[in-house]
């Protein structure tokens, strides 16, 4: 599934909302300089975030379309598996994961991680939590569990994320220090058309079209957002979780 999302990467880097600026704010802060590495780049979103923070950025990518498209809008970005990532004896001020650290083996991406980093480098996975209104959010979750009714919808999308956290920290090693965590609010309004975009490029959107459900949960959440009004805001939030290479 990791690989299915370059697909279309114009749509996933147009539907794909970006991270918070203060989310941003703290990852340069914390860096002890500039040279960012971005473990599942996609298609750049969050790299050109960070260079235009003035950031050093470079994107690892497992798919090559992902990847393309990243280098297009002018981020330096290579093609494997981060696992078998060969770093060619460069180490960086900082390792970011935004929405790509659970596609990991999350041991062997905390020694791979280690070993990328320079001492007092920044080690920093986060992902984004849409929350969308309560009444707008139980028809979706009513729609998923009619679609997909061996797959619900979590009763708590945070606490989905917070598991992804958990496997995280469980997962390094003494290499690091200062474990911690932290949540920085967002909020973003969605046409109907912006949402179904973004459904588009979800995880479960593959596996959907191959079962030929996709055009029937895009239909019935469609339906359900003309019902809102046809626009939604989302106060969401995004996770995350940083540590320091010893």
């Amino acid at each position: 599934m990791a690989e299915s999302f370059g697909a279309d990467a114009a749509l996933y880097d147009r539907a794909r909302p970006s991270y918070p600026a203060a989310l941003i704010d703290a990852l340069v802060a914390a860096a002890p300089g500039r040279d960012f590495l971005d473990v599942g780049c996609g298609t750049g979103i969050l790299s050109r975030q960070l260079q235009a923070a003035g950031c050093q950025v470079l994107g690892v990518d497992v798919d090559e379309r992902m990847a393309a498209y990243a280098r297009s809008t002018g981020v330096d970005a290579e093609v494997s598996p981060f696992e078998t990532w060969d770093p060619a004896g460069r180490t960086f001020d900082a390792l970011v994961a935004g929405m790509t650290w659970h596609w990991i083996d999350p041991a062997v991406g905390a020694a791979k991680a280690a070993n990328a980093l320079r001492p007092g480098g920044t080690f920093a996975v986060f992902w984004y939590v849409l929350q969308p209104p309560p009444a707008l959010g139980a028809a979706f979750a009513e729609v998923q569990r009619d679609v997909l009714p061996d797959n619900p919808a979590p009763a708590s999308p945070l606490g989905a994320y917070e598991q992804f956290l958990d496997r995280t920290a469980d997962n390094l090693t003494d290499a690091f220090t200062d474990v911690s965590r932290a949540t920085f609010p967002w909020s973003r309004t969605y046409t109907r058309d912006e949402w179904l975009d973004q459904l588009r490029t979800s995880g479960i959107a593959k596996p959907l079209a191959t079962a030929s459900k996709l055009d029937t949960l895009l239909t019935r959440t469609g339906t359900a957002i003309d019902a809102a009004g046809g626009t939604f805001t989302l106060d969401s939030v995004a996770v995350s979780l940083t540590a320091t290479r010893t």
